[in-house]
């Protein structure tokens, strides 16, 4: 049994950013997910909302796309 947690309306904020600038920068879920050192599944469901995501896997999805952390978690 794969454990839930509650999906809260930060983890969408995230998810619209990473795929917003992943766009903007014409990269790939593949490329972005080699550039930050994460699996490609799992930035999937990242982008997806899906996953409850770690403070570290934020830096790195951060340090990817070239941006400060915090502007992955700005809404608007």
């Amino acid at each position: 049994m794969v454990k839930r947690t509650h999906k809260g309306p930060l983890r969408d904020v995230l998810a619209r950013n990473i795929r917003k600038l992943r766009a903007a920068r014409g990269l790939s879920q593949e490329a972005l997910a080699h550039e930050s050192g994460v699996n490609r599944t799992y930035l999937s469901s990242v982008e997806r909302a899906e996953r409850n995501v770690s403070i570290d896997n934020v830096a790195r999805i951060a340090k990817g796309l070239a941006i400060e952390p915090w502007k992955l978690l700005k809404d608007g």
